[in-house]
């Protein structure tokens, strides 16, 4: 992980996963925490860094595979889920839910776990739950929740979540990171007096 600028409890805390997605948000001046890709990661770096010192807010922006077709644009996550870890059996074992759903608003659901869909098949499943899916998402979610900062996830679609992911995602991130800073500077820079909505979780 890495953090530039230093935690201010007036200021957000932008938080990516990838440098591909950190290079425009550097110019807004906020700082900024780049975690590492996967659940684990993005949990453990925004734990980390917002445990004693902690922001005023969190605002999670990355990418994001469409599970929905035609779905494109830049959404504020409503709700995230936990796609890969299974709660059912655990429920069943324990009588107890480690995988709870986040509310955060109202918005999109996003599906988050450790991998990247790149399976038509598995798309159609997880689009039975939600319409974005992501590998961060519950991680930042459910820490900044943790630790009683509002949390915001903004997710801009950059693949359709199928065979050509990959290519798609790598074709697109520089664009989707510029989407994402301009977003970053037209609702979160006029507002820094205003905290985020908080996380239910």
């Amino acid at each position: 992980m890495q953090l530039t600028g230093e935690i201010d409890p007036t200021l957000p805390l932008f938080v990516v996963a990838v440098e591909e997605e950190a290079e425009h948000l550097r110019a807004l001046g906020l700082p900024l925490l780049v975690t590492g890709a996967g659940k684990v990661n993005a949990g453990v770096a925004v734990a980390a860094t917002i445990g004693e010192r902690r922001p005023s807010g969190v605002f999670n922006l990355g990418t994001a595979g469409a599970l929905t077709v035609g779905l494109v644009g830049t959404h504020v996550v409503g709700s995230v889920i936990q796609h890969d870890l299974d709660d059912q059996s655990l429920m069943a074992l324990t009588g107890r839910s480690f995988s709870p759903t986040l509310v955060l608003g109202d918005g999109l659901v996003l599906a988050t776990g450790d991998v990247f869909v790149s399976d038509p098949v598995v798309r159609d499943e997880l689009a039975k739950h939600a319409a974005l899916v992501d590998m961060e998402g519950y991680g930042v979610a459910h820490a900044a929740g943790a630790f009683d900062v509002p949390v915001v996830l903004v997710k801009h679609v950059s693949d359709s979540s199928d065979g050509a992911s990959l290519k798609t995602w790598a074709d697109t991130i520089g664009e989707c990171a510029e989407i994402l800073a301009e977003w970053a500077r037209a609702n979160v820079l006029p507002h820094l007096s205003q905290s985020p909505r908080s996380s239910a979780g």
